[in-house]
């Protein structure tokens, strides 16, 4: 079983993948009467085929304790998806890039610690792994689309990797 190291998530090192939705160091503007501030745009809704919609949902993920054990990985080829947790919950972000063949490439894969107030949206068609909510049950709200099409795909990877502990 292959060692991964968990690191923590940054906007720069998970641009790749998608987009770090949080408000520290996010750029705002003022809104109702300026009692508000708008972090606007933090992440796009990316909405493919015919009859796609963006949808808000919410989820809610099992606790899940160091040592991890990742050997799958899913994508969305119809749109991006995001998680963003309500009740302070921490998670584990784990993706990785996509060979030419448009599989994961295992050799880039990485794992990353999301803080309770950060949120992800994944790039459609980003590898990444299912939600990994961290030490207690996570309540999330998701974003990413509804409508007929085939929008899950999913891979076992060629070995386990684990993750140890986090930061």
């Amino acid at each position: 079983m292959a060692l991964l190291n968990l690191e923590m998530l940054t906007k720069e090192a998970f641009a790749p993948f998608g987009n770090v939705i949080e408000i520290t160091g996010s750029d705002w503007f003022p809104i109702n009467n300026g009692s508000t501030r708008r972090y606007h745009k933090l992440g796009l809704v990316d909405i493919c085929g015919e009859d796609g919609l963006p949808a808000i949902s919410m989820a809610r993920g099992v606790a899940f304790d160091f040592p991890l054990s990742i050997s799958m990985l899913e994508r969305h080829p119809l749109g991006s998806q995001s998680f963003i947790p309500c009740n302070g919950v921490s998670f584990v972000v784990v993706v990785a890039p996509s060979l030419p063949d448009g599989m994961p490439d295992e050799r880039g894969l990485r794992a990353f610690h999301a803080k309770s107030d950060q949120g992800v949206n994944y790039f459609r068609n980003c590898w990444h792994h299912p939600l990994i909510s961290l030490q207690q049950e996570g309540d999330f709200i998701v974003v990413d689309r509804v409508g007929s099409g085939h929008n899950c795909d999913e891979v076992m990877l060629s070995q386990q990797y684990r993750i140890e502990a986090s930061l």
